[in-house]
């Protein structure tokens, strides 16, 4: 069985894969009803390219954003494509925000440490896949999704 971990991660060094990536993206965002604009482009891109959850300032300084798009225009883009499921936002409520691109069928779960707010991949299988199933055979729920966060302090807070 594939672990949703290792095939994200192969999936974020593939060039081509992540243009294919980028593309649907932007195809589900416009059918959503989002414009497309040179903005968007240039986010979902940024996004899709990263292996690791970017912040808004991470994005908003990127030399990829040649839309020439302001901090507040990449910021309501953001939180267009968070209200439409397309990305997730990651982090402590106190903290600056980290973004991240979600897949159907593939997800990540993250460790964030609360002191210095750094945010890591759980690098290991998905230890609530199972109960999902359990879940949704039990419920009759369909299409189950999670958003697993684990918090702490990161090796070097403690």
């Amino acid at each position: 069985m594939l672990h949703h971990h290792h095939s994200a991660t192969c999936q974020h060094h593939d060039e081509g894969a992540a243009r294919e990536l980028a593309a649907t993206m932007l195809e589900r965002a416009r059918a959503a009803g989002l414009r497309r604009t040179k903005a968007l482009e240039n986010i979902l891109s940024i996004l899709v390219a990263s292996h690791q959850p970017l912040s808004l300032a991470d994005i908003a300084e990127s030399p990829e954003l040649t839309s020439g798009a302001d901090k507040a225009t990449v910021y309501r883009v953001l939180v267009k494509l968070e209200e439409l499921g397309l990305i997730r936002r990651l982090g402590l409520h106190d903290r600056s925000a980290y973004y991240t691109i979600l897949q159907p069928g593939l997800h990540d779960d993250y460790l964030i440490c609360t002191q210095c707010g750094r945010i890591q991949r759980l690098d290991i299988a998905c230890p609530v896949e199972a109960l999902e199933k359990q879940i949704e055979k039990q419920s009759g729920f369909r299409k189950l999704y999670h958003e697993l966060e684990f918090y702490g302090l990161c090796p070097a807070c403690v």
